[in-house]
């Protein structure tokens, strides 16, 4: 009887899991069917997704708000041990790996463009951000306009090439560019001095000089080219998926939890050295939080 009790509870629970899957479709369904999510994540962007050690699970305000869209999915498919993977994704290969299957949400520091849109989906935006330059104080250079006859360092794969490019079209200035192949590896070109500034999102750029070994040597240049927006990226048409993050992200900042999240890494001290970035919100971030939006530039 003890058997037949058990046999019938387990297939009443397979029943209720399958009915579930049943409502469910893309993304959802994908994930209800592995019981497991993959989070795409970046090596280096401090503070919004980075690894402090090897081997170590990434964090950063990015992962913060996606781990609050794992909470939703979790609760959504009821499937509190849901189980959590991650996966390195960089510049280059994050689209790909989202369109594919690999990456569920891709929790990293990626710009919301109308071209992107064109191959994947975003969340609410969730903070705005300007495209500047790092520069060794030493260096003289105090603006754009100095770099003219430089050696200029960004990350391949990001919208701050286009945009170097257009500035220099436009105001007639002659870089050399080179590349690195991540946020930390681009810095490093502008530590060795094989280039004389780096172009990135500014609180990027905020990120890579608290962690380096002499911040004080650096400063960030007040131009900036362009601001822009930064989203949790998802595969294209799946508007389930899509509104599960959508009502999550929109509710931390109704609920205004995304500003706490702000300050435990923009204007408090963040691992792994305990520096603080003093980045305080902008104007367009809080409008961002007064007015959800996933437009895109």
């Amino acid at each position: 009887m003890k058997s037949l009790i058990r046999t019938l509870a387990l297939g009443g629970a397979l029943l209720g899991c399958t009915a579930a899957m049943a409502q469910e479709s893309g993304t959802l369904a994908k994930i209800a069917q592995a019981k497991a999510i993959t989070i795409g994540h970046r090596d280096t962007s401090i503070p919004f997704s980075y690894v402090t050690g090897t081997g170590g699970v990434p964090i950063g305000y990015a992962m913060d708000i996606c781990m609050k869209v794992v909470d939703a999915v979790k609760q959504k498919l009821n499937l509190p041990d849901l189980q959590i993977k991650y996966q390195t994704v960089t510049s280059q290969n994050r689209i790909p790996l989202v369109q594919n299957g690999t990456v569920d949400l891709e929790c990293g520091s990626t710009t919301n463009s109308m071209e992107r849109q064109k191959q994947v989906a975003f969340g609410p935006n969730y903070i705005m951000v300007g495209v500047s330059a790092a520069v060794k104080k030493s260096s003289g250079i105090n603006s754009f306009a100095d770099l003219a006859g430089k050696t200029i360092a960004t990350t391949t794969g990001t919208t701050s090439i286009p945009l170097l490019r257009a500035y220099r079209k436009a105001d007639n200035v002659d870089v050399k560019e080179i590349y690195g192949k991540d946020h930390a590896d681009s810095f490093l070109l502008l530590e060795a001095d094989r280039a004389s500034a780096f172009v990135m999102d500014d609180v990027l750029l905020a990120g890579q000089i608290a962690a380096a070994t002499r911040p004080g040597d650096y400063k960030i240049l007040p131009e900036v080219l362009r601001q822009e927006p930064y989203g949790i990226m998802l595969r294209k048409d799946d508007p389930q998926f899509k509104a599960l993050v959508d009502e999550t992200v929109k509710g931390l900042m109704q609920s205004g939890e995304i500003e706490t999240l702000y300050a435990k890494w923009f204007t408090s001290p963040i691992p792994p050295r305990g520096v603080n970035l003093n980045f305080p919100m902008t104007s367009a971030t809080r409008e961002l939080y007064r007015n959800p939006t996933d437009k895109g530039i």
